[in-house]
């Protein structure tokens, strides 16, 4: 506890360097750090769709319309993987380039 006030104390007079460092984010990584957390998030959700479309379809004792919407489900679920998987591709090019 003394220590932070000492160091508080020489900083208020003026007694350190005279800088403080503040990190600085570009608009660029914050973008791409938004960006990155958004496909996370659905690459995550397609994950657990196609994880609950699989038990729909186990638990669908072979009535065809049960087996056939959790069959859709999971291919809309792997279909929005790849979309997902594409546009984190894509724009980790992209702003790799600039």
């Amino acid at each position: 506890m003394i220590g932070i006030f000492s160091l508080l104390a020489v900083t208020i007079q003026g007694g350190g360097s005279g800088t403080v460092n503040i990190p600085t984010v570009s608009g660029q990584s914050l973008v791409t750090n938004g960006l990155n957390i958004v496909y996370y998030v659905l690459g995550a959700v397609a994950v657990v769709m196609i994880i609950l479309s699989g038990y729909q379809y186990l638990t669908s004792n072979g009535e065809p319309e049960k087996a056939k919407k959790a069959m859709q489900s999971i291919l809309y679920a792997i279909i929005g993987l790849v979309v997902v998987i594409g546009a984190f591709a894509i724009t980790n090019f992209v702003f790799g380039r600039l």
